[in-house]
C-alpha cells in the first residue's frame, strides 16, 4: 500500500470512528469538499501535509496521532 491509500483509509476510518460525514469533516476542518472528496475517492494521491494538519485540527487530533496507525507502519517505498 502507498501513502496515498493509507491517508485515504485513515481519513475514512477517523470519520467512521467519530460517526461524522465527509461533509461534516469539511465544515469542522475548513478543507473544501472537493479536496476531501478527491482524497477519499483516490483521485488525489498526494495530499499536502497542510491539508492533513487542517483535517487533524478539525478532528481534534495531532499529526502524530494521525500517522500513528498501522496503515503507516509498513508503507511501500515510493521513490520514482
Amino acid at each position: 500500500m502507498g501513502i496515498g491509500d493509507a491517508v485515504r483509509l485513515r481519513i475514512i476510518g477517523l470519520c467512521e470512528e467519530r460517526k461524522i460525514s465527509i461533509n461534516k469533516l469539511c465544515s469542522i476542518s475548513g478543507v473544501t469538499q472537493s479536496t476531501i472528496n478527491n482524497i477519499v475517492s483516490g483521485r488525489n494521491r498526494s495530499t499536502t501535509i497542510v491539508t492533513i494538519k487542517k483535517l487533524c485540527d478539525g478532528l481534534g487530533i495531532s499529526i502524530v496521532d494521525f500517522f500513528n496507525h498501522s496503515l503507516f507502519f509498513e508503507l511501500e517505498q515510493e521513490i520514482c
